[in-house]
């Protein structure tokens, strides 16, 4: 596979561009190589700017659950743009965007849109600080949940320990708020509210830990963080910006049956463009400005083009048996990968929720850092770039989520497999 002008254009791209990418995920680090750089999409493939066709398992990191390019998403954006791409005032799209996240979410009464999921987290902290009166927050090792200073956070040295900054630029004051639990370890998180019964405003977590790779919840452990946050009056943030109309239409609140006080929501709710949104009950989002004292703005929030792209995608998953349907596809997927490792006799472990999944080069059960951490990073590089050569195009990571869209068809999943049979081989 010829893939010179995508090294050229990442020469050019290091000269004007930190890293010659705009968000770190993008530059290969974790497999080595040069990126691609991709011209097109279309359903279940995209194109290099070398004219390489690969099946698509990235999906733009989670928001294409209909694949790329959807006639109905296009559509929209389309008569959207047309109509003006910004206005800086009201527009009637927000409304209907609004009430199908808030019809679909039992928690959320009131929902605020932003640009990011970075600027949700980072909103949904400030407004349960602000509603709490409180400042610690706990998040969890391997939890990432965007790029604000508060979590940018690592592991202290002692199991009670505060954090302490993860990246330059991060003071120690920012970080000395926030604790650090372990995914899947109740304990962890009791010890916190033990050692700080009054002052935790929020337990931020991903229901389904997505940044880590894809880490189920345990038996018990979600309950167990609504029962912890309710019994010292502090609150729950489901971070959902993956999960949120991902694995049900309802989220991750709708699959488990638990709700969180703030519901932080993006990717598939912009179908594809910069979008994400924070939410909660009518009491907790009066908090927020205008109606309250926790100010927040942004100038392009609730942009008409990212509101009529997340209508059209949310209108289409609403449609009958679609995520029965995505949960089949990727289960075959799964099991197909699974055979065709158990017969190289190469160690896997398949996590997977619904329609998202991360191979774990790890021969044990993978529930937390710990174990994520533990796996054969090397060897999934090497597996990365054999797939790639076969045409297919995983995340270029050992811990990131891969996705399975309604535009991938039976024929993408059988090649799959036979591509990891060869790159096995």
């Amino acid at each position: 596979m010829n893939r010179e002008r995508s090294k050229q254009l990442y020469g050019a791209a290091r000269e004007i561009i930190p890293g010659g990418v705009n968000s770190p995920a993008r530059s290969w680090g974790a497999v080595g190589g040069n990126p691609l750089f991709l011209t097109r999409g279309s359903g279940s493939r995209v194109w290099d700017t070398d004219g390489n066709e690969y099946i698509d398992y990235v999906c733009s990191w989670g928001p294409l659950i209909l694949g790329h390019a959807n006639d109905r998403v296009v559509s929209a954006i389309t008569q959207a743009a047309a109509d003006g791409t910004s206005f800086g005032a009201p527009t009637e799209r927000e409304n209907e965007i609004a009430r199908l996240v808030v019809d679909a979410y039992e928690s959320i009464e009131m929902v605020r849109f932003v640009n990011s999921g970075t600027e949700a987290t980072m909103s949904a902290l400030r407004l349960a600080r602000a509603y709490t009166g409180r400042s610690k927050i706990v998040k969890f090792e391997g939890g990432y949940h965007g790029h604000s200073d508060a979590l940018l956070v690592a592991a202290g040295s002692g199991a009670l320990a505060h954090g302490v900054p993860d990246s330059a630029g991060v003071t120690a004051s920012f970080a000395q708020d926030t604790l650090l639990g372990v995914f899947n370890d109740l304990s962890s998180v009791e010890a916190h509210f033990d050692a700080f019964p009054e002052d935790i405003a929020c337990v931020i977590v991903e229901p389904i830990a997505g940044n880590m790779g894809v880490v189920p919840p345990q038996e018990g452990f979600l309950q167990g963080l609504r029962d912890l946050t309710e019994k010292h009056n502090s609150l729950l943030i489901f971070d959902e910006v993956i999960t949120g109309f991902r694995v049900e239409y309802g989220g991750a609140q709708q699959r488990f049956g638990i709700t969180a006080d703030i519901t932080c929501l993006g990717k598939i709710i912009g179908g594809g463009m910069p979008v994400g949104a924070y939410g909660g009950s009518a009491e907790i989002m009066a908090t927020v400005a205008p109606l309250g004292g926790m100010y927040q703005a942004g100038t392009l929030s609730g942009n008409p083009v990212a509101m009529a792209a997340g209508i059209a995608t949310l209108e289409q998953l609403q449609e009958p048996d679609v995520y029965n349907a995505l949960g089949a596809k990727a289960a075959s997927l799964a099991a197909g990968l699974q055979e065709v490792f158990a017969e190289a006799e190469v160690p896997l472990r398949i996590n997977r929720v619904g329609s998202m999944m991360t191979l774990f080069f790890n021969a044990g059960e993978v529930t937390g850092w710990e174990t994520v951490s533990a796996s054969d990073r090397e060897g999934f590089g090497r597996f990365f770039h054999r797939m790639l050569g076969e045409g297919v195009y995983l995340p270029p990571s050992p811990f990131e989520a891969m996705f399975v869209s309604t535009a991938h068809s039976d024929a993408d999943i059988e090649a799959t497999i036979s591509a990891a049979r060869r790159a096995l081989a």
